[in-house]
């Protein structure tokens, strides 16, 4: 070995010495600005809650009037008359249709007279029984004849009222289906009546909630029609059987209609409300199923040390944390909590794919 490297070896050393102490020193600062950029997911949170948690029976209905006929005759006649328009509103024993009764009247009008010349001369017969001046059996015989007459002329007032159609009940008419002038038949369709002040809607449900349906127990009804808009009713009627085929139990229920929105045969959205529990609950968003288990993300804030400017300081951040819950009944966007969190806790409810445990999260409206 020369003395000139021999002379260095020194120096080397020192060197080394040296570049090993600044590393060290660095080394914990370098490790903290790594930390410092540990990637944030930015996440949407809500807190766990107390809150009604309805358990509701669903079903498909159909509506029918509170009451329904389709207005005929009993008489084969020409239309003389017509009272009526098309989607009328009418009352009860409100004339419809006046059918031709000319002969009608004029049969009542003969056995009319022929029931007063009887009585008249039943009259006279009894006068001369009181007397002795006649047999009892011509008595009698006036007596039925009399009577036989007044059947015939009941006969032909209930033929003439006939010819007269008025509206058995309050309700709105449905369209006009004949003309003045036009002979119809015995059971030609004249119009419909439908009484619209109170829907009822019929409904069906498996055999396993009959313990559960009540007489008056309330229903929400929503259609189509009216979109969001719900109508309360209350259930009526329950089947006395149970279909054999299907295994479902008929229901009826009613709904108000005063303010006549609502038609027969329109389809119905029918729920039930078999219980109203308050229960923990989360969106449906926020559980993670793995397997047979069920997960949360919950953010806790965490609070460290660091220095800024050689100062220490106290800075905060929220770390996600996945937890095992336990859940109960659900509701289309609604999940029941049964263990595993308590209420207030904030839960991750979107975003939570993009966790880990452990991960630091922003959450939507942080600074």
């Amino acid at each position: 070995m020369s003395k000139s490297f021999a002379s260095r070896i020194p120096l080397l050393l020192l060197f080394s010495s040296l570049l090993a102490l600044v590393i060290y020193l660095q080394w914990p600062e370098q490790a903290q600005v790594k930390k410092n950029h540990q990637r944030v997911v930015t996440v949407k949170t809500t807190a766990v809650e107390q809150a009604e948690f309805k358990d509701v029976i669903q079903a498909l209905g159909t509506s029918r009037a509170n009451e329904q006929v389709t207005i005929t005759t009993k008489n084969s006649a020409i239309v003389d008359v017509i009272s009526f328009n098309d989607g009328q509103q009418v009352k009860k024993g409100d004339i419809l249709v006046q059918l031709n009764a000319q002969e009608a009247t004029a049969k009542v009008n003969e056995l009319q007279a022929n029931l007063a010349e009887s009585i008249a001369q039943l009259h006279r017969f009894e006068d001369l029984l009181s007397k002795k001046a006649t047999a009892k059996s011509l008595v009698d015989e006036q007596e039925a004849k009399t009577k036989a007459i007044a059947a015939q002329l009941a006969s032909a007032q209930a033929k003439l009222d006939d010819l007269t159609i008025k509206a058995p009940f309050d309700g709105v008419l449905g369209f006009r289906e004949i003309s003045t002038g036009a002979f119809i038949n015995i059971g030609d369709i004249i119009t419909s009546l439908d009484d619209l002040s109170v829907i009822k809607v019929d409904f069906f449900v498996p055999e396993r909630f009959l313990t559960t349906i009540k007489i008056n127990q309330k229903i929400t009804a929503s259609s189509s029609a009216y979109g969001q808009q719900t109508f309360i009713g209350k259930i009526i009627s329950v089947d006395s059987r149970i279909d054999p085929i299907t295994r479902t139990l008929q229901v009826r229920a009613e709904i108000n209609n005063k303010k006549g929105q609502l038609r027969p045969g329109m389809l119905f959205n029918i729920m039930i409300e078999r219980q109203v529990d308050t229960i923990l609950q989360l969106p449906e968003s926020a559980i993670i199923p793995i397997e047979e288990k069920h997960f949360i993300f919950v953010v806790e804030t965490e609070s460290s040390d660091k220095k800024i400017d050689k100062s220490p300081t106290t800075a905060s951040k929220k770390i996600a944390k996945r937890i095992e819950v336990t859940i109960g009944r659900r509701h289309p966007g609604i999940v029941e909590i049964l263990s595993g969190v308590k209420e207030g806790k904030e839960v991750v409810v979107e975003g939570a794919l993009k966790l880990r445990n452990g991960s630091i999260v922003r959450t939507l409206g942080d600074k």
